[in-house]
């Protein structure tokens, strides 16, 4: 038996809890932005993916009108940086309401890195940095989805390893990325399991034609 619920009844408020309860684990977008006024601002968002290959777009959400949309809006200019499990207690500090004039860098004890690229700093502590500029702000009711294509990549070297097929890339063990669940939980990464995908040659039952 299911429980049927109804976004116009349950209010825009519930509604997004048990959305954020039933859409996981979701991975985070530790994203790095500095206002025109020149101040730095660190916040996770949890509405984080891919958003095109080529050329290469990242994308995260803004619900309502955060520090980290205002100052993307202004500078056009933001950075992502991977949201590991050794930082854990400083992503979630990050996520405190401070002062548009207060840079959560210095406020949890975080390090700005100098980015290649853009002008917001990247994260020294954490292994990941995708500069990004802005493509596109995308309103969506009360929240922003912001895209931003990928002009930088940089990644610790320690997080890299060489596959059977000679494939070098980062190791998600090594990355050890956090995810967002309901409420105040949070995901670990857990067990990892591998499947290949079966070629439709290879389905059972399915035979080339001469």
């Amino acid at each position: 038996m299911r429980t049927d619920l109804k976004p116009d009844e349950m209010g825009a408020g519930p509604f997004y809890k048990l959305l954020t309860s039933v859409v996981v684990p979701r991975p985070i977008a530790w994203v790095s932005t500095r206002s025109a006024a020149g101040v730095d601002n660190l916040a996770p968002h949890s509405f984080f993916t891919v958003s095109c290959v080529d050329p290469p777009m990242i994308q995260f959400t803004s619900v309502g009108k955060k520090d980290s949309l205002r100052n993307v809006s202004e500078t056009r200019e933001f950075v992502v940086c991977l949201a590991g499990e050794p930082l854990f207690e400083k992503i979630n500090a990050t996520a405190t309401d401070f002062p548009a004039e207060i840079s959560e860098f210095s406020s949890v004890g975080l390090t700005a890195e100098p980015s290649a690229v853009v002008a917001p700093p990247r994260v020294a502590e954490s292994p990941v940095a995708l500069e990004c500029v802005l493509h596109a702000g995308i309103e969506l009711g009360n929240s922003t989805v912001v895209i931003g294509r990928v002009v930088h990549a940089a990644v610790e070297e320690s997080v890299f390893v060489t596959d059977e097929r000679g494939n070098t890339l980062p190791d998600v063990r090594r990355l050890a990325p956090l995810a967002r669940l309901g409420r105040n939980e949070w995901s670990r990464l857990g067990e990892v399991v591998e499947i290949t995908r079966i070629p439709y040659r290879d389905w059972p039952g399915h035979f080339d034609g001469e």
